[in-house]
């Protein structure tokens, strides 16, 4: 519906921002604006600020910006229109008096609305007598108390053809709606309608506001034509833009700032009675479009979860094909994969609630699976099958409509692809012959660098050990705090389990920025060992960095945790693999830098003036950080 704008502006003269937010944030005035924690983000001081002359909110931290009715619809998981319906009570305005076409069309649906509801309460009296004793027993062998299954309001569908259409019909309902709704099978060629749901256990479809819009239905017969049965599209139904579960998710997935997308209902019910309230599903097809752009209203990077196996991959990799064309900055999705075949109701009633949080932590960036979609079993042997490889990578990144987000797909690609090159090259020099579906990069041709003589000048021609380049506080003191990036401890892990990279990467390590001090001292500490002894491996190079004063560094960095797409840093991972991901994460490092010293120098030029120009600019590279930020290694 659309709304007038002196309709919309009467809301907003009513209820100041300060007012809305309020509810949310502990808001301080600081001369004319207000300060206060993020609502997006976790922190200690506070980066979210409230204008209400100027009629908005800014966060500093996320780079979230709007008004009353983009906070609601943010924090709340409301589409616009709830969202103005809801302000628009409580600031006391009536809403926009409907044409009668428009009456009658919201009569009409209301009265499906009813026809859904008393079918789910039917369903679910049936589920409590006599008939409904095999789906109960189906229930409790799949684990379901009695409380979860109130909380989503599970029934039994009579194996009757005219049980419901007889209760509907008493309660008032003619069987032209009952077919409207969804309910009732009817048509030309059918001279009576009957039941859609029979004989099966129901799960009721919610739209975003909690009420029932349409059902799944579970066969019990095990001959049955389809085990699952949804209701059809219908006016109030369409199949690919609800997901089971949203209206109870959204509020678990914005205090967690999470979301999971599992394949099942069963799924779902099992996630919630564990503990994973933030988890929904489509309803038994492939992701859509809308469905993505509902999950990001819930959460910038939901977690796509999908079995292990091959049709579990497939599916994933249709939703790699799905969102793709969507991406934009600071709005990707996460992949996470199920070991054994296990789906998740089977991985948290064997193994525990536990396990499956274990599995969320392990989750694959939207790039690394969209790889593996194109690498997998592919010969790469031939220049001419890499540029086969290389020109459907290149169409798939092609389809990304965001430009920004295009561009650094496209310099990800860039580089991955130059270190497949190398290890497919490097491979077959040595009558090896290239994996299928690789992604390594070779080792650099060993040649001593420049670096090495100015580290032998500077520590003289006797020195045998690492001079001590210490911080401003002693080593022995440095806390995991004082690390202050996850992935600066994790491109010195690297370099510590692989001294090798030194040799080959010396005038990049030299040049890196590096915010931590402890860390940036331990640099320079692996640099001069280096310079001395060329032959270094990692025990060598630890033996020689315990008589520094870095131990505590040394072991902070080592003990900082890595996902499994960042194993490239762990000691048995192999060269080519090393290398890729040692150069991958120095670039996602260094652009992270540059970018956050371009937001300082912004948000400082928006303090000195308050402009529209400078919050602008603010808003540009915090999208452009936001990629950097996806991928951010978390050392929790």
């Amino acid at each position: 519906m659309r709304y007038p704008p002196n309709f919309l502006d009467e809301i907003r003269a009513r209820l100041s921002v300060s007012q809305v937010v309020g509810r949310k944030v502990s808001l301080k005035r600081a001369g004319r604006e207000f300060k206060g924690l993020s609502p997006f983000k976790m922190e200690k001081t506070p980066s979210f600020t409230v204008n209400d002359q100027k009629g908005f909110y800014h966060c500093f931290a996320t780079g979230e910006h709007g008004d009353i009715f983009g906070f609601v619809m943010k924090t709340d998981g409301l589409s616009f229109p709830e969202a103005v319906e809801r302000l628009a009570d409580e600031a006391g305005v009536p809403m926009p008096k409907l044409g009668p076409r428009d009456e009658a069309r919201e009569d009409e649906r209301e009265r499906l609305y009813r026809i859904v509801e008393t079918s789910a309460a039917f369903f679910e009296q049936a589920l409590t007598s006599g008939p409904g004793a095999e789906a109960r027993r189906y229930l409790e062998k799949r684990g379901l108390g009695r409380e979860t299954i109130a909380s989503f309001r599970l029934g039994y569908a009579p194996n009757d053809r005219a049980a419901l259409r007889t209760h509907l019909a008493a309660a008032g309902f003619k069987a032209e709606e009952m077919i409207a709704s969804g309910m009732l099978i009817g048509g030309d060629d059918i001279p009576v309608a009957y039941d859609r749901f029979r004989h099966r256990v129901t799960f009721p479809i919610t739209d975003l506001r909690g009420r029932v819009i349409a059902f799944g239905g579970r066969a019990l017969d095990a001959n049955a034509p389809a085990k699952y049965l949804n209701s059809p599209d219908t006016p109030l139904f369409h199949k690919g833009q609800i997901l089971f579960n949203a209206h109870r998710a959204r509020g678990p997935a914005h205090d967690k700032d999470r979301v999971v997308a599992v394949e099942g209902y069963m799924d779902v019910i099992a996630l919630t009675e564990a503990g994973f309230a933030e988890t929904v599903a489509p309803l038994g097809t492939a992701l859509t479009e809308e469905q993505v752009k509902l999950l990001w209203r819930m959460s910038e990077e939901p977690i796509l979860c999908f079995d292990g196996d091959a049709a579990g991959r497939k599916a994933a990799f249709r939703a790699v094909e799905t969102a793709l064309p969507l991406l934009k900055p600071g709005f990707s999705v996460r992949f996470a994969f199920l070991p054994g075949g296990l789906d998740p109701d089977d991985l948290v009633r064997q193994k525990g609630p536990q396990a499956f949080a274990s599995e969320l932590g392990k989750t694959r960036a939207l790039f690394d699976v969209l790889w593996e979609r194109e690498a997998q079993e592919q010969d790469l042997s031939t220049p001419e099958q890499r540029a086969a490889f290389e020109v459907r990578l290149k169409a798939m990144v092609a389809k990304i409509g965001d430009a920004a987000v295009r561009t650094h797909y496209e310099s990800e690609l860039r580089e991955t692809l130059w270190a497949l090159n190398r290890t497919v090259v490097r491979e077959i020099a040595r009558g090896q012959g290239p994996r299928k579906g690789a992604g390594g990069a070779a080792r650099r041709n060993n040649i001593t660098p420049d670096w090495r003589v100015r580290e032998r000048a500077r520590l003289g021609p006797t020195a045998q050990v690492v001079p001590q380049r210490r911080s401003n506080a002693s080593p022995e003191l440095v806390t995991r705090a004082e690390l202050a990036s996850p992935r600066e401890a994790l491109l010195l892990k690297t370099l510590i389990n692989h001294p090798w990279l030194v040799e080959e990467h010396a005038e990049e390590i030299a040049a890196m920025t590096l915010t931590s001090k402890p860390i940036a001292a331990l640099r320079d500490a692996i640099l001069g060992t280096q310079a001395v002894d060329n032959n270094l491996d990692s025990a060598r190079l630890r033996s020689q960095l315990s008589g520094t004063g870095l131990d505590k560094v040394v072991n902070l960095v080592e003990r900082s945790v890595t996902h499994r797409s960042d194993r490239f840093a762990e000691p048995e991972a192999p060269r080519a693999e090393v290398e890729v991901g040692w150069r991958h994460a120095l670039a996602l490092h260094e652009r992270q830098v540059g970018l956050q010293k371009s937001l300082e120098a912004a948000v400082q030029a928006y303090h000195r003036d308050g402009s529209e120009d400078a919050l602008a600019r603010i808003c540009e590279i915090q999208g452009l950080l936001a990629r950097a930020s996806v991928q951010a290694v978390s050392a929790e």
